[in-house]
């Protein structure tokens, strides 16, 4: 007799390893960031990787001549792109740069599956359940541990608070939007519109508060290509075909993960350390995340 849990066609093997690559190569953009932020400043370095996105998706829409969004559609894809795209890593880069430590950063933003799920209760009529909220603050909990030793002391501008509520907001929103309009448009033509729209948006604030210089070094090179390539092409096509296919809340959960993930790459590609309590939060943060799901899953 055949095993009902086994996957049936290709779509389901994507389905079930989706989550699990979305969260390894979404963490992989800390990574990439740290290599070429001491390059180019935020701004021109945001529109230079929206601009090889957007080029390399235009290049691939000639070859495969995908279904173009309806005017509605264009709409809801600038949009969701200058949410999740624009505000999100424009708010992060923009308050790492004036002085808000990545922990912290990864704090704040990590308030996001506990702001999306309250957001989609009320908003989209999907029902969280009570195991489900516990999950979610156990996450929150676990990371906590995970960055609270990475969090810095001193003074931080305003501007960096500013702007990491905007990066919260933006993919809290953006998950949401994507999740209620982003549904039918082909996945080709709608990143490039997304890309094309948040690199405007890049290319302006480095007009107006930048200097635009480039060190071209290896570095640099080798971390536009792989933010282009696995972020921006990889990670964000799985994040939008996991909110196509699951609730909200289960796509937002996987972000507690992602800085247990980025902590492991950190201390293996530049020896940061990993300490008891970040190993600690690390299990809540996967306990969390597997009481969302697991929840949802058996409904």
């Amino acid at each position: 007799m055949p095993d009902p849990d086994a996957p049936r066609s290709t779509d389901d093997l994507i389905a079930r390893a989706a989550p699990g690559l979305f969260v390894v190569l979404w963490a992989s953009g800390f990574v990439g960031a740290k290599f070429g932020l001491p390059y180019a400043e935020p701004m021109t370095f945001l529109c230079i990787r929206m601009a090889a996105a957007a080029g390399l998706l235009a290049v691939l829409a000639l070859a495969t001549r995908p279904p173009w969004p309806t005017a509605g559609g264009f709409g809801h894809n600038i949009v969701a792109g200058l949410l999740v795209h624009g505000f999100y890593l424009g708010g992060v880069f923009i308050a790492i740069s004036h002085g808000l430590p990545a922990g912290l950063a990864a704090l704040v933003t990590g308030l996001q599956p506990i702001l999306t799920s309250t957001l989609a209760n009320r908003f989209l009529g999907e029902r969280v359940r009570p195991w489900q909220w516990v999950g979610l603050g156990l996450g929150l909990v676990g990371v906590w541990l995970v960055v609270h030793e990475k969090t810095g002391t001193g003074s931080v501008s305003l501007t960096a608070w500013i702007a990491i509520t905007v990066a919260l907001l933006g993919i809290t929103l953006g998950t949401l939007y994507q999740k209620r309009f982003g549904g039918g448009t082909d996945w080709r033509s709608a990143l490039m519109v997304q890309y094309a729209a948040a690199g405007i948006v890049f290319a302006a604030a480095a007009w107006l508060t930048e200097t635009r210089m480039v060190q071209w070094t290896a570095d640099f090179i080798f971390a536009v290509g792989w933010l282009v390539l696995v972020l921006s092409l990889g990670a964000v096509w799985l994040f939008y075909f996991l909110i196509r296919r699951s609730a909200a809340t289960q796509v937002a959960s996987l972000f507690y993960l992602v800085p247990p993930v980025t902590a492991v790459m950190a201390f293996g590609l530049f020896g940061e350390r990993l300490a008891p309590l970040a190993l600690v939060g690390m299990a809540l943060c996967a306990g969390g995340v597997f009481l969302v799901n697991q929840r949802a899953a058996s409904r």
